[in-house]
C-alpha cells in the first residue's frame, strides 16, 4: 500500500516545487529597476563619481529549498522500517532533506552584486550594492546618479 502512495506523494511534491521556488523569487535590486512602490514617488538624486568598485555576491534565500528538502526527505524517509524506525527515518530524513535543500535553495537565489563606492559631488562619499546588470557597467571615474528614496538607493549612468 505505502508503495503505491509513492509515486502520488512525489507527484504532489514535484508540482508544489515551483510554488515554493516562485514565492522565494526575490525582486531585483539593479540599477535600472524599480519597484512597484517606488513608482510614482519622489526620489533624491545626487551626483558623482565612483571611487572604486568591488564584486560581491549578495545571497540568496534558504526558505524555500529548505520546506522542499524537509518534505521530500520526510516523505522518502517516512518510506523506510516501521513503527519507531520509521518515526526515526523520517525525522532523519526532514532534517537531512531540509539542510540539503537549504544549502541549494541559497545558493539557486543568489546574485551577483557590485559594492559601488561614490564620491557625490556636495562632498559626501557613499557605498551602495546592486545586482549586477548586463545592461550597465561601471568603472571608477564614471559619472554617475544616485538616486535615492523609498528605502531605496541605486546607483545609474
Amino acid at each position: 500500500m505505502k508503495l503505491t502512495l509513492l509515486p502520488i506523494w512525489l507527484g504532489t511534491l514535484c508540482a508544489l516545487v515551483p510554488l515554493f521556488v516562485s514565492s522565494c523569487a526575490q525582486p531585483s535590486i539593479t540599477g535600472d529597476t524599480v519597484g512597484r512602490a517606488q513608482a510614482g514617488q519622489a526620489q533624491q538624486v545626487f551626483f558623482g563619481s565612483i571611487v572604486a568598485i568591488r564584486p560581491i555576491t549578495i545571497q540568496g534565500n534558504r526558505l524555500g529549498g529548505t520546506l522542499v528538502g524537509a518534505g521530500a526527505g520526510g516523505l522518502i524517509g517516512n518510506q523506510i522500517g516501521s513503527g519507531s524506525g520509521r518515526t526515526a527515518a523520517t525525522v532523519g530524513g526532514a532534517v537531512l532533506g531540509g539542510a540539503v535543500g537549504s544549502h541549494a535553495g541559497q545558493a539557486a537565489t543568489s546574485r551577483r552584486g557590485l559594492e559601488i563606492d561614490v564620491q557625490l559631488d556636495k562632498g559626501s562619499r557613499i557605498s551602495v550594492v546592486q545586482e549586477v546588470n548586463a545592461r550597465e557597467s561601471f568603472a571608477p571615474g564614471d559619472r554617475v546618479r544616485v538616486v535615492s528614496g523609498g528605502g531605496r538607493t541605486r546607483v545609474t549612468q
